[in-house]
């Protein structure tokens, strides 16, 4: 018990000092466990375990979110390939100069070891990207799917080179889980009676551990891609999305563990430590490599750069694909310490970066030539808002709602944005006018300002993050009307009106109110009198007048 008391004291103080340094955590968790590892902490025998547990979770929820047919596009797989064989080739242009100058241990290394490594080095973290994601509320953008999708290829790729390393194809039975596809009806329907809570949550856990997991290991095929398989057969699901969101807080959980085992590959010397840091020089290459290749499919220039950012890092599929490699001779063991180093260090790279992602893209979408268009990809083309009075940013309940009251009982011009194409083609279905795009991208925004009369935008996007950066994207494109945004916690209302919005909805605290309005109506209805309307003083962050512009046109309407 004191061996865990001391890795979640260490985890819980690289985190905050990560967070003071205005680095996210993840970044405190890996220096955590560099220090335990240096510091002779001893072993914690279940660390490893729930580690992967974490990792299965983490897959699994991916699946719940991904559409198989993505797969198949152009710019997915043929990106993967592309990228794979340049990745291999600078790597190994690199690290053969190394051997050259005689640089360490490279010198004895053979041509297929640097190839070896060079392979190692092309794939990036689903772990870590996914995490990225999910901060920035990305994960179902363009960009987004895009870089999940390369993932899964990569994890695919990685998969078929540990079946063929290991000498042992998977067993005949492997064939009998091409079952689970119909049996994914008994499942759903399973699902259907289970409900919600944490029955549902140990429905999903139960189903990715031992169904993923389990069942694929058991046939001799990796249980992470078990994992992503079931999630993929149960993303059709109704309530995939509530599954996905109440194994949150669970999976980032045993996440730390990851992030902490890391740093326990080894203690390193000073030699390896140089190694791992020359080894991220490839990366800004990687980020080149991904954006050209993007941006010969027909994206957009910075669409492309923010795939190519958000996978600017290595894998802990490069780990076990160098520790196979040293385990059957192929390569020396300092590999195991130099690449475990080199993906720590390009995590906590790529975590600094990317928390200026979208601004860094932006700057540098200009490296790349223009186009029209009409020449771009068909989902990645500018769209205009035409005359609209509002815009909703976000439709999930809350921006469906907000959508509908604007229009049904203020008779204005609204118009919805969001990026996840699943749920514009149903709010379509229902009668909304919404447009897929990005509201973080400033090229919309530019887009948006030249339509000249929309006067007031509502930030209504589940992810605090997303609505700060639409709220810097609008005033960075010149807009004049006012901006009313939602929030869950004091200090985001706190900052979101520090940054300009004109009026910010408590969500937690303006529903009690709400509640308290429609309780004493049935108290007076029920008592024979007429409900009177009650407008209770708002708490600071709870206002929404920000409809001045627009109430004589209302009225009128």
């Amino acid at each position: 018990m004191a061996v865990a008391a001391l890795y979640l004291g260490a985890a819980l103080l690289g985190g905050l000092l990560a967070v003071l340094l205005r680095l996210p955590p993840l970044v405190g968790f890996l220096a955590a466990g560099f220090a335990l590892g240096a510091g002779g902490a001893p072993t914690l025998p279940y660390l490893e375990p729930i580690a992967n547990f974490g990792v299965v979770l983490l897959l699994f929820a991916i699946g719940l979110k991904l559409d198989v047919r993505t797969l198949l596009r152009r710019e997915i797989w043929l990106t993967t390939v592309v990228h794979l064989a340049i990745s291999v080739a600078m790597a190994l242009g690199f690290l053969g100069l190394l051997a050259v100058i005689g640089f360490g241990f490279l010198a004895d290394e053979s041509f297929g070891a640097l190839a070896l490594v060079g392979f190692a080095l092309s794939f990036s973290s689903t772990v870590f990207v996914v995490k990225v994601l999910d901060d920035r509320s990305d994960t179902t953008s363009l960009y987004g799917r895009i870089a999940v999708g390369v993932l899964v290829m990569q994890d695919v790729a990685a998969v078929v080179f540990l079946s063929l390393s290991s000498g042992e194809p998977p067993s005949p039975w492997a064939l009998l889980l091409f079952l689970l596809i119909p049996g994914r009806w008994v499942l759903h329907r399973i699902w259907d009676r289970v409900g919600h809570g944490e029955l549902q949550a140990l429905f999903g856990v139960a189903v990715a551990v031992v169904l993923g997991y389990g069942l694929f290991e058991l046939v001799g095929i990796a249980g992470d891609v078990g994992a992503l398989v079931v999630g993929v057969l149960l993303s059709s699901h109704p309530q995939a999305g509530e599954l996905s969101r109440s194994l949150m807080t669970f999976k980032d959980l045993m996440l730390v563990a990851f992030f902490v085992q890391i740093g326990l590959h080894g203690t390193p010397h000073l030699f390896e430590i140089g190694l791992a840091l020359l080894l991220l020089l490839l990366l800004p290459f990687q980020v080149a490599a991904y954006a050209g290749v993007l941006w010969l499919m027909r994206l957009r220039r910075r669409t492309s750069f923010l795939a190519g950012l958000v996978l600017s890092n290595y894998s802990e599929f490069g780990i076990i694909v160098v520790a196979v490699g040293a385990s059957t001779g192929l390569l020396d063991n300092q590999w195991v310490v130099v690449f475990s180093l080199a993906v720590a260090f390009s995590f906590g790279l790529s975590a600094i970066v990317n928390r200026r992602g979208v601004e860094l893209a932006s700057r540098l979408s200009r490296l790349l030539p223009a186009r029209d268009s009409d020449r771009l990809h068909p989902d990645d083309r500018l769209v205009d808002i035409g005359e609209a009075d509002a815009l909703v940013l976000g439709l999930g309940r809350v921006g469906a709602a907000t959508y509908a009251r604007l229009r049904d009982e203020y008779g204005l011009s609204v118009v919805g944005v969001e990026h996840d194409q699943t749920r514009v083609l149903a709010l379509e279905d229902e009668g909304y006018d919404v447009v897929r795009a990005d509201a973080t991208d400033l090229e919309f925004w530019n887009r948006v300002q030249r339509a000249g009369r929309v006067k007031m935008a509502v930030l209504a996007m589940p992810f605090h993050n997303a609505n700060l950066i639409a709220l810097a994207r609008l005033q960075a494109a010149g807009f004049t009307g006012k901006v009313a945004a939602v929030a869950r916690y004091d200090d985001d209302v706190a900052e979101l009106q520090r940054h300009g919005a004109d009026a910010v909805f408590h969500l937690y605290g303006s529903a009690g109110f709400a509640l308290a309005d429609h309780a004493a109506e049935v108290l007076l209805a029920g008592r024979g009198g007429a409900p009177t309307e009650h407008h209770p003083p708002a708490r600071p962050g709870d206002e929404l007048d920000v409809l001045d512009p627009l109430d004589r046109r209302a009225e009128s309407a």
